[in-house]
């Protein structure tokens, strides 16, 4: 009934509009009156049908945009979902346009919508550039229009840009679990709520082994994505798996294990992890983290004393290409596309450390570097995986990190893998 009416409304203005120009048209010409006449009446009736065509034309072509319209309106639906932090938010989904809290949690979207991620990206905190610059590069080229992304600074725990955010018209706002305090303590949360720009709360650092797999299947929820965030889940859990059935079977003795936390980019000693984040990567390997005997949670220092004391058999140093915080700085240049030659040499650096003289590991060469960003990212099996190797490589010897990772970005990201991730003195 809605098209018929649709297509009346505009066939008979039509109809009208080319009988009255044909009538005018025949007016003017010099043929005799009776074949005047006729010619009006055959002329008239193919402008009266080919007005009708026309019109009809353009009457469906409205309707199937007001159809499709329906339709993209049908598909976005009204749904309540619940984040890391326990909080529940209404949003339409699929999100098309989120703001990003920490430029690294380019790291779910890309696997989650790796044809283009950047045509869901509102706008992005711009940590990325800094914290991990060989990864940027590699999305930069891909995606070119990356660097027009419009961002905001800050750190991970600190407050958003809400004016920004106001401008950029978000439908959702995701901010790291450790951003809460600072702004829910400004009132920014309830701001933005109030305008109806939803904020949700991810997790892949403070409690990564229970956080990151909700926090994956929240952004396939909200991005449309639900069945590859299950792809995801199932890669990570069968890549976790490859190390913790073998030491379920073998149960051999597990090495102590010291981790420096950014490595070079403090000269402070010795800022490590407790019994989360790296500190369950150790352990997950078959090591026994240091730094949980001694921190109540996830990050902490300890003193080089009890280092020494604790006497570990392995050091790890989480590090990375931080030129942009410390330039000139001793931290290892790991990531992707990394110079193995250059991390090795600036890995052997640490072995001087005061923390660490007459050590197990210092006697050994047991020293050991990997890319600090697996602390916040869904890539952490890659760690558990080259932990495993160094920690027991009898065990582990046809376990492949590289290709794991390798395969994972063939699976899930729009880009290529490049080696670089981790580096040791021992060649392993």
């Amino acid at each position: 009934m809605g098209l018929s009416l649709t297509v009346l409304t505009f066939i008979l203005p039509a109809i009208h509009r080319s009988a009255t120009q044909e009538r005018g048209a025949f007016r003017k010409g010099s043929i005799p009156v009776e074949d005047e006449m006729r010619l009006s009446v055959v002329s008239g009736g193919l402008a009266i049908a080919q007005a009708v065509g026309q019109a009809v034309g353009q009457a469906v072509g409205l309707s199937l945009v007001l159809l499709q319209g329906a339709a993209e309106a049908a598909e976005k639906q009204q749904i309540l979902v619940t984040d890391i932090a326990g909080r529940e938010a209404k949003l339409s989904v699929p999100v098309e346009r989120m703001l990003l809290g920490e430029g690294r949690q380019l790291y779910l979207v890309a696997s989650l919508a790796p044809e283009d991620p950047l045509e869901r990206i509102a706008a992005w905190r711009d940590d990325l550039k800094q914290a991990d610059p060989a990864t940027y590069r590699q999305y930069l080229k891909v995606f070119p229009k990356l660097d027009a992304l419009p961002a905001f600074k800050g750190q991970e725990n600190s407050l958003i840009d809400i004016e920004g955010a106001v401008i950029q018209k978000p439908d959702v706002v995701l901010l790291n679990l450790e951003a809460m305090r600072a702004n829910e303590d400004a009132d920014y949360i309830a701001k933005l709520t109030a305008l109806g720009i939803p904020v949700l709360y991810i997790d892949f650092r403070h409690e990564p082994l229970k956080n990151t797999e909700p926090s994956i299947r929240l952004l396939g929820k909200i991005m449309g994505e639900e069945a590859r965030a299950e792809e995801i889940i199932a890669f990570r859990g069968k890549a976790m798996a490859r190390v913790t059935d073998v030491l379920d079977k073998a149960r051999p003795d597990r090495p102590k294990v010291f981790i420096e936390r950014i490595g070079g980019y403090t000269e402070d000693c010795c800022l490590t992890f407790g019994n989360e984040n790296f500190g369950k990567y150790v352990e997950l390997a078959g090591g026994q983290n240091i730094g949980t005997e001694f921190l109540p949670g996830t990050f902490g220092q300890i003193n080089p004393e009890q280092v020494i004391v604790s006497n570990p058999d392995h050091v790890v140093v989480t590090s990375a290409n931080w030129e942009a915080y410390v330039p000139g700085g001793r931290w290892i240049p790991l990531g992707p596309g990394a110079d193995m030659n250059k991390a090795a040499e600036k890995l052997a650096w640490f072995t001087s450390r005061p923390a660490y003289s007459g050590i197990t590991a210092q006697t050994t060469g047991a020293f050991h570097g990997i890319w600090h960003q697996f602390y916040n990212s869904p890539y952490e099996f890659v760690a558990v995986q080259q932990f495993a190797k160094w920690f027991h490589p009898d065990l582990f010897q046809d376990l492949d990190p590289d290709e794991t990772f390798a395969e994972y970005h063939r699976k899930f990201l729009p880009i290529d893998y490049q080696p670089g991730y981790s580096v040791s003195l021992r060649g392993e």
